[in-house]
């Protein structure tokens, strides 16, 4: 295949630099969350994490090498193996904390729920652009997709993981919204949902019951279930208007806080740097989305628009159900904060989903209208 040197001039630095800083701001969180004070020397958690970006950053370039339509007609060999790694979950998985999620592989684990969430993106783009119409989608139409979504959906529920399995159908409702959907379609399928809501509640785990009880009354059991989010919201508020400073989270430090690493990693970032360091934090990932649509946008062709504008949403509802959990405005359901938590999975997997993007904008100066 012949490389197009048009795509050099034409390379997205901006985007590069708004996921590099983002990245960077997450490892040097990182060293801060894993810290040892009377070692004063970094954890394990850094330094692995330090790694999954080293090997995160190859491949982006592996995705803004490639065509991303070339990507796109391989989608459902892709969605084939990611299914089949979450079968062989079941089999082979590492159980932890009563749930079986992630695949050893050669002295690394890999979550294979992670790449399903850029899987379905893929697959969505793959679907809804060979079967393009000019009306907006009805039932009929949705069936098919639909059933893409469902059956990854119910293999991740059945690890168990809540948060993962909900971030699968929001992407998918995203992506019926942006190509168009029947009004009459939308509102049967919310009344639906919202009659049978009620009875999802028998079909949940104990510990998922106690969540959604302790987001309603977390001062309930302050000792117990409520234990992580009010030691989450003190965290947060304690860091004031400027913060404590780097290494100096008490919460963190002195490890009131749980999971610090990895669903809570925005509680030690807000405690050290506060309201200001948060609402730079802030602006970089809504200008990530904000460049992300806009590729969407200037894309040539309807493949680019949607696996941008699907990858884009991905980043947008992680961030934002993250920092809405570890605030207490939403129930704690384990989704990572982009590129700040800790995870080998999810790190590679968006840093691919950036390449992708990349791809987007370089090849949209060399795709004709």
């Amino acid at each position: 295949m012949k490389f197009d040197r048009r795509l050099l001039f034409n390379f997205d630095w901006s985007f590069l630099l708004i996921v590099l800083v983002i990245c960077a701001i997450g490892l040097l969180n990182m060293y801060s969350a894993g810290f040892n004070v009377l070692s004063a020397k970094a954890g394990s958690f850094y330094i692995r994490q330090s790694l999954w970006f080293l090997i995160g950053l190859v491949f982006m370039g592996l995705g803004f090498s490639l065509d991303y339509r070339d990507v796109i007609r391989y989608a459902y060999v892709v969605y084939g193996v990611s299914i089949v790694l979450l079968v062989a979950v079941f089999f082979a998985g590492e159980v932890t904390r009563g749930t079986q999620r992630w695949l050893a592989l050669g002295g690394f684990t890999f979550q294979p729920s992670e790449l399903m969430k850029l899987t379905i993106v893929l697959v969505m783009t793959r679907y809804f652009t060979v079967h393009e119409r000019e009306g907006k989608y009805g039932f009929k139409d949705l069936a098919a997709p639909f059933l893409l979504v469902l059956v990854p959906f119910m293999l991740i529920l059945k690890q168990p993981d809540l948060g993962t399995a909900l971030i699968l159908l929001i992407l998918f409702v995203s992506i019926i919204l942006f190509i168009g959907v029947q009004w009459k379609t939308i509102f049967i399928t919310a009344a639906a949902g919202t009659l049978l809501m009620p009875f999802s509640w028998f079909f949940l785990k104990d510990y998922q019951k106690e969540r959604l009880l302790t987001f309603i009354d977390p001062q309930g059991d302050p000792l117990g279930s409520g234990y992580h989010i009010l030691q989450s919201i003190i965290a947060v508020g304690s860091g004031g208007f400027f913060g404590k400073g780097f290494l100096k989270g008490t919460q963190s430090q002195l490890r009131f806080l749980p999971e610090h690493q990895t669903d809570f990693i925005f509680s030690v970032f807000a405690e050290e740097w506060g309201f200001i360091g948060s609402l730079v934090l802030m602006i970089l990932f809504l200008a990530l989305v904000v460049w992300g649509l806009r590729i969407a946008k200037q894309s040539r062709d309807l493949v680019g628009t949607l696996l941008a504008y699907g990858i884009t949403m991905l980043i947008f509802w992680e961030v934002l159900i993250n920092i809405g959990m570890v605030v207490g405005f939403l129930p704690v359901v384990g989704i990572p904060l982009p590129f700040m938590s800790y995870g080998g999975s999810s790190m590679v997997v968006l840093m691919a989903g950036m390449g992708l993007l990349m791809s987007i904008s370089m090849r949209r100066f060399i795709l004709q209208p």
